[in-house]
C-alpha cells in the first residue's frame, strides 16, 4: 500500500487527477482515498458496472445524484443519500428507480464520497470507454498507470496499448515495475519484438519505471511510438 499511497502523494504535488475503476478495497481503493484527502473529492473520478458494486465497501450512505439530466457541465446537481433500498435498487437493474438519468436511464452518480466522485454504469464497456474517453480528454501529459495487480490489470494494460498502437490514442502507459513484479511482462514485449510479433517501432509503447517516484515524469515525457498505425478514428 505505500506504493499506492506515494502514487496519490505524486498526484496532489502535480495537480493530476484521477480517473479509476471505482474500487473502494486494495491498491484503487487506496490511491483514491489518499487522493482524496490530499485534493478533495473533485480529484477522483471512479466508474464502476453497477453488477461490481456489491463487491466494493463503503457505497451505502454516499449522495447520489443524476448526471444526464440536461444540466450544464459544473452546475449543481440535486442530491440524495443512498441508502441501502437505493442501493438494492442499483444493483437490481430495477428500471423504475427514479434516481436514473434522463438521457440515460442506465447511469448514476455518486458524489463526494471518500472515493470521490462516481460513476455507476451498466456494464464493463461502458466503464472502459469512459475511463479511456476521461483519459484522453485530459490533453497532454494524460496516461494510463498499472501498479501491481491481477487478470483485469493484465487486460486494461493490453487493451490501452492496443488501442495506442492502433493510433485511438496518444497517452502514455506507464508500468511501475516495483520490486520486479512485472519482469515477466517487460521480457514477454521484448521477446514478442525479437520474434518479430510486436514491431521495433512500437517496442516503446509501453514504457517501464521502478519507482513510483518516476510515474509523473514518465508520463510528462512519452513520445507516440513511431512505428504505431496511423490511422483515423475521428476522434484525435
Amino acid at each position: 500500500m505505500a506504493s499506492a499511497r506515494a502514487l496519490a502523494h505524486a498526484m496532489h504535488e502535480n495537480n493530476i487527477h484521477l480517473v479509476y475503476g471505482g474500487g473502494t478495497r486494495g491498491i484503487m481503493g487506496e490511491i483514491a482515498r489518499t487522493l482524496v484527502s490530499l485534493s478533495g473529492p473533485s480529484a477522483v473520478h471512479g466508474i464502476i458496472p453497477r453488477a461490481l458494486i456489491r463487491t466494493e465497501e463503503g457505497y451505502e450512505g454516499t449522495k447520489v445524484g443524476d448526471v444526464g439530466s440536461g444540466r450544464a457541465y459544473g452546475e449543481k446537481q440535486e442530491e440524495r443519500v443512498m441508502s441501502k433500498v437505493a442501493l438494492d435498487r442499483v444493483t437490481s437493474q430495477d428500471s423504475n428507480d427514479n434516481s436514473r438519468t434522463a438521457t440515460d436511464p442506465n447511469i448514476l452518480s455518486i458524489t463526494e464520497s471518500e472515493y470521490g466522485n462516481t460513476t455507476i454504469v451498466p456494464d464493463m464497456h461502458t466503464r472502459k470507454r469512459l475511463m479511456a474517453s476521461r483519459v484522453i480528454a485530459g490533453g497532454p501529459g494524460s496516461g494510463f498507470v498499472a501498479l501491481a495487480g491481477g487478470y483485469g490489470t493484465l487486460e486494461e494494460v493490453a487493451e490501452m496499448v492496443t488501442w495506442n498502437q492502433l493510433g485511438i490514442h496518444g497517452c502514455g502507459i506507464v508500468l511501475v515495475n516495483i520490486d520486479g513484479y512485472w519482469d515477466g511482462l517487460v521480457e514477454w514485449v521484448k521477446r514478442s519484438v525479437k520474434e518479430e510479433f510486436v514491431g521495433l517501432g512500437n517496442r516503446d509503447i509501453l514504457v517501464e519505471v521502478q519507482k513510483v517516484e518516476d510515474v509523473v515524469e514518465a508520463l510528462k515525457g512519452y513520445r507516440v511510438a513511431e512505428g504505431r498505425f496511423k490511422l483515423d478514428w475521428g476522434q484525435e
